[in-house]
């Protein structure tokens, strides 16, 4: 079946649902809605008894929103249309549709409607609203679902559309990670390196197992239950529904005829980030039981023990798959072992594993068959899967690019998926790798150079994380960049995912110096090589890589002359009071205890603590509802920029860390690129004041009206840059895609990228200072 095109896809939708938008979904530079697209790089979720049956979000006038797709017709119908934009979506067995509805705060619930449209119904009655960690749907119409707030996770469970009762709450962060096809057990995961990693319940809250991980190369992640086989299939699909409870809650569904064993797929990715290789022939084919980790109460009849829940454990600098069982405990898989991270996920029939694994910057992808105690390699092409599942009759899906591709879904069985809306061909410029010695071995990474300028301007693109790492993937900041004339360097610094756990360890001069002092040291060596300009160099990055662009240009000031920190933290104490749960955690985890036990570490690392030594100019982007990097924070450090008389601007967003309208992600693009090519091109001197602006001013996009440079401006101001998306629509140039990096820590419930598809007049950054 030939595949449609994007606007084919999008333009038809078989019946509007009701509150849906009218007309094309996405209609960028036909006359109306804004020039951009947006689209979230992962895989559409597949209804597991009509694999033609998908739920996926994808660009609705500048938002991302949910939709059906139908592979038999090439046809998508809009399911969404909330104002804010819409991320989180699934489709259990009888291809009920599931989202998330939820605030600008990030908070809400989980509502549903039949895939070929009709009313929603909110999935759960009497649930509290709350962040998302885990939406699990069993046979017979069992739903599960876990919230975050005020400080910690509950976990309900009900009929769907019915009423839902408390299983528990878990003080902190926690995740759900999945429920078995009987609904008798669920599997909540706490920090992978704590005594509650893994948490196994029944459904009216008594503890069936604690699978502890533990520091230093002991974490233990849960990845979901295995689906009933064969015989047992049957079984379950005949039970109704058996979650064995004594008691069914109050104002049931009266369709029971869900049939799903569905996790939400942002807790399902392996924290930890990235994947890894086999570590040769491992001659021991014998599972070992590892109980030393595991406390049980009694177990169930002995229909339980077909319960399987698949794990990933760190041990000895390798990461293993595992299975629990009742009653067995962990059994590891000493067969099936890797030297980087990975994530992984049990195919259809329950009779094997898919394994993809990120090793140094790249992706691979096996198949292991747990009753041959084998592992094989599935053929994909060189670069990142970006996500990869096995779908019902041996189909294999996988979103697959390159730093030169843009991502492409792939399916090995030819079923048509539906258009990601990213640009077409291939990214500008000459792509390729470089390694740099250093201390505890050689820095990987990715540079992009624009054609024919050598040595170039270079803005080092700084990743998020920590526990994340820079891809061989498309990213639409390197292509703006690139099309604009710059070189791109990312850098996978000590701390990254994809080079083994000894170099996620590695942090001998500190938390985030160690990390600045990678940086310089691969600015160094490309000089050296004549690749980049010595006098040109500059830095840009979100959250994390936010953070590390502000801490360089204090404590490393000399090589650098500008920074863009996108929603950044900019003082290390000051955000760990009012950051969420999971990145107290990790914070206390990186400095070895908050800031009141050990606040020389925290202020060391603090940007705020060497203002003073900043000389390059600074761009600092914040969002106001930002839970993981405070606003507050944020206007500390701007305070004390104006303090020290440091140029600088600054950019607020009525956002909160992550965001789903590409009217924000457009004005930050326009904004950092126009800052870049004033201060690397434009001046008489790199690092000097530009015409007509004074040192230690500070250029917001909106005016302070109380004359505070820390204050959240409000009203517009003018200036030289672009500061909303809204303003300009022609010269069509050259289509982008930014991606989204929300903050990747293991600790983190990680949220899928989102894109944007735009258009921008930067090609040779020429017009920037009009535009």
């Amino acid at each position: 079946m030939t595949r449609p095109s994007a606007a084919d896809a999008l333009r038809r939708p078989a019946d509007t649902p009701p509150g849906a938008a009218p007309g094309e979904a996405g209609a960028a530079g036909e006359g109306h809605g804004p020039r951009f697209r947006t689209y979230r790089a992962e895989l559409p979720d597949v209804c597991p008894t009509d694999p033609t049956r998908m739920t996926f979000t994808a660009d609705a006038e500048g938002r991302c929103q949910v939709f059906t797709w139908d592979a038999t017709t090439g046809r998508a119908r809009q399911v969404t249309d909330r104002p804010g934009g819409t991320l989180h979506c699934a489709i259990d067995h009888d291809a009920r549709v599931w989202w998330f509805d939820e605030d600008a705060d990030g908070r809400g619930h989980w509502r549903f409607r039949p895939f070929d449209g009709g009313e929603d119904r909110p999935g759960l009655a009497g649930v509290p609203d709350g962040a998302p960690r885990g939406l699990a749907l069993a046979p017979g119409g069992t739903v599960a679902v876990a919230t975050a707030a005020d400080g910690g996770t509950t976990v309900h469970i009900g009929r769907r559309g019915g009423r839902a009762r408390t299983v528990t709450r878990v003080e902190g962060h926690a995740v759900l990670a999945g429920i078995s096809p009987d609904g008798w057990h669920l599997a909540v995961g706490g920090p992978a390196g704590s005594d509650r990693a893994v948490t196994v319940l029944s459904p009216d809250g008594t503890v069936r197992a604690v699978l502890r991980g533990g520091p230093h190369g002991g974490e233990l992640w849960a990845l979901g239950f295995r689906p009933p086989r064969g015989a047992d299939a049957d079984r379950t699909d005949r039970s109704g529904d058996n979650t064995r409870t004594g008691r069914e809650p109050s104002g049931a569904d009266t369709d029971h005829t869900d049939r799903t064993d569905r996790t939400d797929r942002t807790d399902r990715t392996d924290r930890s980030g990235t994947a890894h290789e086999p570590s040769g022939a491992d001659t021991d084919h014998t599972d070992r039981t590892d109980d030393s980790g595991t406390r049980a109460t009694r177990e169930p009849a002995d229909t339980d023990t077909d319960t399987e829940l698949l794990l990933v454990r760190q041990h000895r600098d390798r990461y293993l798959l595992a299975v629990w069982r009742p009653g067995t405990g962990v059994r590891t898989w000493e067969w099936c072992a890797f030297d980087t991270e990975i994530t992984a996920s049990w195919s259809p029939d329950g009779d094997g594993v898919l394994i993809r694994q990120e090793r140094h910057g790249r992706s691979l992808l096996h198949r292991a068959d747990p009753a041959r105690r084998s592992v094989a390699l599935v053929p994909t092409p060189p670069g990142t899967l970006l996500a990869a599942a096995e779908r019902p009759g041996g189909d294999v899906h996988y979103l697959w690019t390159s730093a030169a591709q843009p991502p492409r879904m792939v399916s090995t069985a030819g079923t048509p998926l539906p258009p990601l809306g990213t640009v077409e061909g291939t990214v500008p410029g000459d792509h390729r790798e470089l390694w740099t010695p250093g201390p505890d071995g050689p820095v990987h990474s990715l540079l992009a150079l624009p054609d024919g300028v050598v040595p170039a301007p270079a803005v080092f693109l700084v990743h998020g994380g920590p526990a994340d790492h820079d891809r061989d993937a498309y990213d639409g900041v390197v292509h703006s960049l690139v099309a604009s004339g710059f070189a791109v360097v990312r850098v996978n610094y000590r701390g990254s995912t994809g080079y083994g756990p000894r170099w996620r360890r590695a942090y001998p001069d500190g938390v985030g110096l160690t990390q600045v002092r990678d940086l310089a040291a691969v600015r160094a060596d490309l000089v050296r090589r004549g690749l980049v300009r010595a006098d040109a160099t500059a830095l840009w990055g979100s959250s994390w890589g936010g953070y590390l662009a502000l801490l360089a240009a204090g404590v490393d000031p000399a090589p650098w002359r500008a920074a863009v920190a996108v929603k950044p933290v900019a003082d290390c104490a000051a955000a760990h009071r009012t950051a969420t749960p999971a990145l107290r955690a990790l914070d206390e985890r990186l400095f070895g205890g908050t800031p009141d036990q050990v606040p020389e570490a925290y202020a060391r690392s603090s940007p705020v603590t060497h203002v003073s030594r900043v000389r390059a100019p600074l761009l600092v982007v914040a969002a106001e509802r930002d839970d993981k990097c405070p606003p507050e924070q944020v206007r500390g450090y701007l305070r004390a920029l104006a303090r020290a008389g440091v140029r600088h601007e600054a950019m607020w967003l009525d956002t909160g860390h992550d965001g789903y309208d590409g009217r924000d992600h457009v004005a930050v693009l326009r904004r950092a690129i126009g800052f870049l090519d004033r201060e690397l091109r434009r001046t008489g001197r790199p690092g000097s004041p530009a015409p007509g602006r004074r040192a230690g001013r500070v250029q917001t996009s909106r005016s302070d009206p109380e004359g505070d440079p820390g204050a959240p401006p409000a009203a517009a101001a003018s200036g030289t840059c672009t500061t909303s998306a809204h303003d300009r629509e022609e010269d069509t140039v050259q289509k982008d895609v930014i991606n989204n990096d929300p903050l990747a820590g293991d600790e983190e419930n990680r949220k899928p990228s989102v894109g944007i598809t735009i258009t921008i007049p930067f090609r040779n950054a020429e017009d920037s200072e009009e535009d």
